[in-house]
């Protein structure tokens, strides 16, 4: 690496600080640079009950390094995994959006692979079955591995074989043991949420079929930094991925990617497709080549890349709090709608509690009668909005934006009007 760079790196916008003991989770190299610090936070999926608000709740540094050596962009781990997910309130099946781009997964890859009664399809972190449910539509044997019990209970009464359990190499051994080894092997927002990288993938070569395929999706890191998609920085997501790094990791586990798809899905995401390094089914697509010269013209293999990021998150928060604090002025009643990860991450970056936020609503009926993390706004049902007729409705999952302006476009009846935070505070 330039070492002039790296001596000047402070005055483009990364700050060298070197924590001691933080290391790259995939190359063990130090973590020096901060690619950008969003302050304490809780666990973004750990609603509190009422008396819970009495009660302490932890936070966790927010301060995500770049690793100068495979440019792996990541937060360190500060809890246990088990902590986060062992009981999850995601239920991927509440969104619309989300379930028709499940199915249209399925059709493509059966089309794609030729999938059939005779194969065998596993999805890590499956969820509820929002997903798998199209391959058994289909007669496609399936299993899922999804470590929440209370979500992996969902699916199964849907007729979906689920194992409540982490993934990894162990896992995977064991799995090789029973005799089962996939053709198509997938996670869907899975990649990001491990914290020993090495060990997932090193799982997904074990369990791989020799002429199997893996795909895997994920927030694009590209896409992350030119939309400003901060909020979607938790401590559920240890990594921030690029095409770059995502090929080195793979690579250096024995399997080469084949091809990539940019999805609009999470405000831009990567599908990427693998495969075993000695397999020679498939050819490499031309879109490979196209995208690492994206990332390059976009400097992901530099540190100067990542240099600008911290400060459009800054400007972003000053933006909302002013447009938040005229409105308040102004006498106008502001609510939010779901109760997203990344709608904590944002909530309390900022510090928007219920002095700006009267409620927040959600679909999911898991999360009604509870408060945020961090902030205590309490979670109701949709038709709570129609009960109070609020000026603003702040969308937290704007990568919903479309669906819930759709769902909820009768607010316009009344003046209502949707605020969207990202990638700059707009109005709908």
């Amino acid at each position: 690496m330039d070492t002039t760079l790296q001596k000047n790196v402070s005055i483009s916008g990364i700050r060298d600080e070197a924590p001691p003991g933080y290391l790259c989770r995939f190359c063990g190299s130090k973590l020096e640079h901060v690619f950008v610090d969003l302050g304490m936070s809780p666990l973004c999926e750990s609603f509190r009950s009422l008396r819970q608000l009495n009660e302490m709740e932890p936070f966790y540094p927010l301060r995500v390094y770049i690793c100068s050596e495979c440019y792996l962009v990541q937060l360190p781990r500060h809890v246990n995994p088990d902590a986060i997910f062992t009981e999850y309130a995601y239920f991927s099946s509440f969104s619309d959006s989300w379930l028709a781009h499940a199915e249209c997964y399925v059709d493509m890859m059966v089309r794609r692979f030729r999938l059939a009664s005779g194969s065998f399809v596993v999805e890590i972190a499956s969820n509820d079955g929002y997903l798998l449910q199209y391959f058994v539509k289909r007669d496609i044997p399936v299993l899922g591995i999804e470590p929440a019990a209370n979500v992996a209970e969902v699916a199964v009464k849907k007729g979906i074989p689920t194992d409540v359990r982490f993934f990894g190499a162990e896992t995977a051994r064991e799995m090789l043991g029973r005799g089962l080894r996939p053709d198509l092997l997938l996670g869907n927002n899975v990649l990001a949420h491990v914290p020993e990288i090495n060990d997932f993938v090193e799982g997904l070569k074990i369990l791989l079929g020799e002429n199997g395929v893996i795909t895997m999706e994920f927030p694009h890191l590209m896409r992350l930094i030119e939309q400003n998609h901060f909020d979607t920085i938790y401590h559920e997501h240890f990594s921030y991925l690029s095409l770059l790094a995502v090929e080195r990791i793979f690579a250096a586990h024995g399997m080469v990617l084949f091809d990539v798809e940019e999805l609009p899905t999470h405000g831009g995401s990567l599908r990427i497709y693998a495969c075993h390094s000695s397999c020679t089914r498939y050819a490499p697509s031309p879109r490979l080549a196209a995208l690492r010269a994206k990332e390059s013209a976009a400097r992901l293999d530099t540190l100067e890349g990542y240099s600008a990021f911290s400060l459009r998150v800054e400007r972003t928060k000053r933006d909302l709090l002013s447009f938040l604090i005229d409105a308040k002025r102004e006498g106008k009643s502001i609510v939010g709608y779901g109760a997203p990860g990344k709608g904590n991450t944002l909530l309390n970056y900022c510090g928007i509690r219920t002095d700006f936020l009267d409620y927040t609503v959600d679909r999911n009926p898991y999360k009604h009668g509870k408060f945020l993390p961090g902030t205590g706004v309490p979670i109701c049902p949709v038709s709570r909005i129609d009960e109070t007729r609020p000026e603003y409705v702040l969308i937290l999952p704007w990568n919903l934006k479309g669906e819930i302006v759709e769902q909820m476009k009768h607010i316009r009846d009344w003046g209502g009007k949707f605020i969207v935070p990202i990638p700059e505070v707009s109005l709908i």
